[in-house]
């Protein structure tokens, strides 16, 4: 059994660390592969895949909507979001999903977090954040979307309320937002670098859950000003064990060891070698 991870760059990926992890548990004999692939070489890359017997793979930037010519079908999910990150090969036909979504929200329900009637804002308007207001959009939710060029933002939002979702859209830059926010979700890659956050959060509602999508630094300017705002915080950590937790079960259709996944994540960003 062999697997993959795909896209330009992918030599920090944490996923063949997690879900090698998981494949030892489950006793299957399987490898997680990291192949370097750039836009140009998509169709060459899908052809050498198949061609070596990969099962399955997981796409990252910045391929996740180029691939999906590619192909055979789509699943609900991926099409939806208009992305592709997981793909599943069986009886030689691809088949494109999407786990990004359902796995932010997994990660929010694993902490308790309940999503019904509650204020979201979403900072952003990039893949990630079309990934995640999708899957929020069959929730009892009411969405608005900040981004720093607003005709990204407003059409994000056309196509939550498309999906029968409820999102308004704006500039990125505080307003009374920040009162009444239930959930804050910073989905940029602002801060990555430990750069300041764009904008104060300042007078932001202190019962609101704020989630930085990054996880390393494992805490940002954005969670730090949240927290100093009394908010509980939460990096991107969960996120990414959650839609890779998904993604091993669409490939395998058996329960993922959660467990272990999350250990061999947290090992591997602590410098341990286990």
């Amino acid at each position: 059994m062999k697997y993959a991870i795909i896209g330009y760059p992918v030599e920090h990926s944490l996923s063949p660390k997690m879900h090698e992890a998981g494949f030892k548990a489950a006793g299957l004999p399987a490898i997680y592969d990291r192949i370097t692939v750039q836009p140009t070489q998509l169709a060459e890359s899908i052809g050498y895949l198949k061609n070596n017997g990969y099962d399955g793979w997981n796409v990252t930037y910045p391929l996740k909507e180029k691939i999906i010519p590619y192909m055979d079908v789509l699943t609900p999910e991926a099409q939806r979001i208009g992305a592709v990150n997981t793909v599943k090969v069986q009886n030689g036909r691809l088949y494109g999903h999407n786990t990004d979504g359902g796995g932010f929200i997994q990660a929010l329900l694993s902490k308790g977090f309940v999503f019904e009637g509650k204020e979201v804002v979403i900072l952003g308007a990039g893949g990630a954040a079309k990934a995640i207001a999708a899957a929020l959009a069959s929730l009892q939710v009411k969405m608005l979307i900040l981004n720093r060029s607003e005709e990204k933002a407003v059409i994000l939002a056309g196509k939550v309320n498309t999906l029968g979702g409820n999102a308004a859209s704006g500039i990125l830059a505080p307003g009374h937002w920040l009162e009444v926010v239930d959930l804050l979700i910073q989905t940029t890659s602002i801060g990555m670098k430990g750069e300041a956050y764009t904008i104060d959060l300042q007078g932001l509602n202190p019962s609101a859950w704020a989630v930085d999508l990054i996880y390393h630094p494992a805490v940002t300017d954005f969670m730090a000003q949240a927290a100093a705002c009394g908010c509980r915080s939460m990096n991107g950590l969960d996120m990414l064990l959650f839609q890779g937790i998904l993604a091993w079960e669409f490939w395998l259709e058996q329960k993922a060891p959660l467990d272990i996944m999350r250990k061999a994540l947290q090992e591997k960003l602590e410098g341990n070698k286990g």
